[in-house]
């Protein structure tokens, strides 16, 4: 599977939704302010116990529910609770050298989430980590089930990396790669380990993980002695890295994408949820008195390079 619309930084085309009309009862206030990237549950009760949240013009209180069609105040923000209808969004970042993945950083250097496209109402969520030193692909969605499903060991979603390994490789080594050996946090092995060119200095590799420790890849190497001098994510389950995707851009998955990826992990179809529709005229009102307007998008280039099977191991 390869996303069909690349795009660079936060320019593109407006992203294809999956949806399903249903109705949803009342949710919890807390809970449906979470999902809309408010902040965290905990965080947001403390907000509606200390009265800075207000529902329909009232003073909110703990544990009280929201329907659609209710209005929520916050900071001065204004937002309608809406049905979703399981709408959510998928897309794969490639990722830099030199960029974090947080969504902010004590030391000031760039994010994961620094390029990806705003959201109103949802926040991206990542399918996993990269280290610093770390790039390709990032697979990025607002579904929560989804990314909790494809991180979870016991689902064994493969993930497949380039490695530049400096130095000689033995048969050895090689071979105790894929049998197991035990590091810090127990034992671990590549699932699949294949030779892909090189020279006497730097040897390539195609390594593939059924889970995603803290930079498992390199330590299993370093358990053998030998030094990883370049590390790049190429799939993550179902989802290829598209060749012509450039370092720091990022690409939408379509709606059907995001149906196979869940149907992968054993999900059902997306189901209705509440969320959050900013108040545009109060919206608009602060964007004018500040005089920032944004500027239209720009249309991609689309080119068709779609792979919809589930790859088999390389």
């Amino acid at each position: 599977m390869k996303p069909s619309n690349p795009s660079p930084g936060r320019k593109g085309k407006p992203p294809q939704q999956h949806k399903a009309v249903v109705e949803h009862p009342p949710e919890r206030l807390q809970k449906i302010m979470a999902s809309a990237g408010l902040g965290s549950r905990r965080a947001l009760e403390r907000r509606i116990g200390s009265g800075d949240v207000y529902v329909n013009g009232s003073v909110a209180s703990l544990g009280q529910l929201a329907a659609s069609g209710d209005s929520i105040t916050l900071d001065g923000n204004g937002w309608t609770v809406v049905s979703s209808g399981g709408i959510q969004r998928s897309l794969v970042y490639n990722k830099p050298t030199g960029e974090v993945t947080t969504r902010s950083d004590p030391q000031g250097r760039r994010t994961v989430f620094d390029k990806l496209p705003l959201l109103e109402g949802a926040r991206w969520i990542a399918v996993g980590r990269l280290d610093i030193n770390t790039s390709g692909l990032l697979l990025m969605t607002t579904d929560g089930g989804l990314a909790h499903a494809m991180m979870h060991p016991s689902n064994k979603v493969d993930r497949e990396y380039a490695c530049r390994i400096h130095g000689e490789v033995t048969a050895e080594q090689l071979k105790n790669l894929t049998d197991g050996v035990v590091l810090d946090d127990g034992p671990a092995c590549f699932s699949d380990l294949v030779a892909s060119g090189g020279s006497e200095e730097n040897n390539w590799f195609h390594v593939t993980l059924l889970e995603g420790r803290n930079r498992e890849v390199r330590r299993l190497w370093a358990s053998q002695g030998l030094t990883v001098s370049r590390l790049k994510r190429v799939r993550y389950g179902a989802v290829f890295l598209p060749k012509r995707l450039r370092m720091g851009s990022f690409s939408e998955l379509s709606p059907r994408d995001h149906e196979i990826l869940r149907e992968d992990v054993g999900l059902g179809p997306l189901p209705a949820r509440l969320g959050l529709k900013p108040d545009k005229r109060r919206r608009q009102s602060d964007s004018n008195k500040s005089g920032n307007k944004r500027k239209p998008r720009k249309k991609p280039t689309r080119y068709k390079n779609v792979d919809k099977n589930q790859p088999g191991k390389t």
